[in-house]
Order: structure tokens, then C-alpha cells, then sequence
């Protein structure tokens, strides 16, 4: 497959990992491509992070979280997400159905270098027929503030058609040197990444907030996501069971221009814990549905 499929990438489908989250198709070329190349790429060309504005100061909270407005470090003020809750998904693309298996965990909340923050990861494999001709097995992890979800450290661990890729990103909004463990990812403030992007939609109070907007970052590229209510009931229907639903759009826009050709959508349920149960997204070569098998 040429195409790919960036993660929750502007298109993890954005969160095509549900994450948003981790689904990612690249080419063969990133794949082996030099490690100083791949490491040169991940620092988002100037006059792509200029294009992410973050949201004007609002008085909802929901909605100043998704400007990257700056709050003090504690662990008292973390956001509630459900500390190990695992959920499984099964992915369907063009007329192929149970093409690849999809897992999300939220982990422990944990200090990382000096600030408190949630341990999110996302785990995707294909399965037959696709993994015929594409065999995938990747892994994401995000470390995020645990008071915004804004992205302190991004982890992709690839394997992809048996070559194997790693990527520890340290998000930085200075001019400071890389660190010796990671590699320096230069973003706009308040940036996400796919993982901690989809964990903060759930939290939205979207009947007050009826759009927010993020820079995100996919490991490769800043893009600007804007999330907008369509719908606060929905019925769905996904392998674990019948919902009612909050539908929400995405729009990616890369480089101050919307992607014209993709267009995805969430549906987090309407339930305390608000878990994401369907996403759907329209891409330049096929569509795609990502659906909800199993919560542990």
C-alpha cells in the first residue's frame, strides 16, 4: 500500500490508533529511511507550527484546556480519566472487515520529570486479509500533563513488514538541545499528540463547549485538529452493544489549510466514563470504521 494512514496523525486517522490513536500506515521510505533523516523530520518546519493557533481564552474550562492555556502543576487537579481501563477495538476498511485489532490503555498517573502525568498507550495488528500483504504490529505511547493531556513525551515503536522503527519524542516549546534519551520535537504550547488528543475530547463538556480546538502532533507534523459537536444523541451500534452517543467532526487543517479529502468523526458515548465507541473516517482511497469490541 502506498497510501498510509498517519495517526489519531492528523489523521491518527486522526486517531486511527483510536487514537486516534495509533493506526499508522507508513511507506517503505520512512521506514528505512536514515535515522539522522527521521530524526531531522521530526521538527515541524517553522512556518507549519505558525499556521496552529490555539483557541482565544474562553470562560468555559473545557475550552481554555483546549487553548494550551499554562496551569500550575498538580496532582490534585489531574483530569478523571479511568486509571486502567483497557478498550478493544476491530477496524474495517473499504469492504474488508476485522482488518486489524486496535487496543487502548490508559495507565497509571505517574511523575514524569517533575510534573504529574498519564501513561496512555495504543497498540495496533493487522489481521488477515490484510496482514497477507501488510503486516503491522505498533505500539504508542504518550506521557501528557495530567491536568491539560498536553503531550510531554510521545513514543512511537513501529514494526511494520518485519523493519522496526523507534521514537522516543520529547515535545519542547524552546530553543534547548535535545536530550540525550529522546529526540527534541519543537511544537507550538498546548500541544497534543493523537493519544492524548482522543482522551481529551471524552472529557469535553460538549454541551458547553461546542468546539475546541489543538495543535497536535503525530511524531512527523504539527497540524491544528478542531473538534465540533454534530449531534448529542445518537444511536450506535458497535460489537459491545447498543449506545446512545455524542457525535463529533474533526477537521485537520495543515498548514492553515483544511484537508479536503479526509473527514473523520468519534462517537463517545453517553455515559459517565464517555468511552469512545465508534469512528468513522472517509480517506483519499477507502473508508473506514473502527468499532468498539470490548471494554476490560
Amino acid at each position: 500500500m502506498g497510501h498510509r494512514i498517519r495517526n489519531w496523525s492528523a489523521a491518527g486517522v486522526i486517531f486511527l490508533g483510536l487514537g486516534s490513536a495509533g493506526w499508522l500506515f507508513y511507506n517503505n521510505s520512512r521506514l528505512t529511511m536514515p535515522a539522522a533523516t527521521r530524526a531531522a523530520e521530526q521538527h515541524p518546519a517553522p512556518s507549519a507550527a505558525e499556521t496552529i493557533r490555539s483557541s482565544p481564552p474562553a470562560a468555559d474550562p473545557a475550552e481554555a484546556l483546549a487553548s494550551g492555556k499554562k496551569t500550575a502543576p498538580n496532582p490534585e487537579a489531574a483530569i478523571p480519566l479511568p486509571e486502567g481501563e483497557a478498550l478493544e477495538y476491530t477496524a474495517h476498511v473499504a469492504n474488508l472487515n476485522n482488518v486489524a485489532a486496535l487496543r487502548l490503555l490508559i495507565g497509571e498517573r505517574r511523575n514524569f520529570l517533575g510534573r504529574t502525568a498519564w501513561h496512555l498507550q495504543a497498540f495496533a495488528h493487522t489481521q488477515n486479509p490484510l496482514r497477507m500483504v501488510f503486516a503491522l504490529d505498533d505500539q504508542f505511547d504518550s506521557y501528557s500533563d495530567a491536568a491539560t493531556l498536553i503531550s510531554l513525551q510521545y513514543e512511537l515503536h513501529l514494526n511494520e513488514r518485519g523493519q522496526k522503527v523507534d521514537s522516543v519524542l520529547r515535545m519542547t516549546t524552546g530553543k534547548e538541545p535535545a536530550p540525550p534519551d529522546a529526540t527534541a520535537a519543537r511544537v507550538l504550547p498546548g500541544t497534543r499528540d493523537p493519544l492524548g488528543m482522543i482522551q481529551f475530547l471524552r472529557t469535553v463538556n460538549w454541551s458547553r463547549t461546542p468546539e475546541v480546538r489543538s495543535p497536535v502532533f503525530d511524531g512527523h507534523k504539527l497540524y491544528e485538529v478542531r473538534a465540533r459537536l454534530v449531534s448529542s444523541a445518537e444511536n450506535v451500534s458497535v460489537p459491545a452493544g447498543e449506545f446512545s452517543a455524542t457525535k463529533i467532526d474533526l477537521q485537520v487543517f495543515d498548514g492553515g489549510v483544511e484537508a479536503k479529502d479526509t473527514h473523520f468523526s468519534v462517537h463517545f458515548a453517553n455515559t459517565p466514563a464517555r468511552t469512545p465507541v465508534l469512528l468513522e473516517a472517509v480517506l483519499p482511497f477507502a473508508s473506514a470504521r473502527v468499532e468498539l469490541l470490548r471494554t476490560q
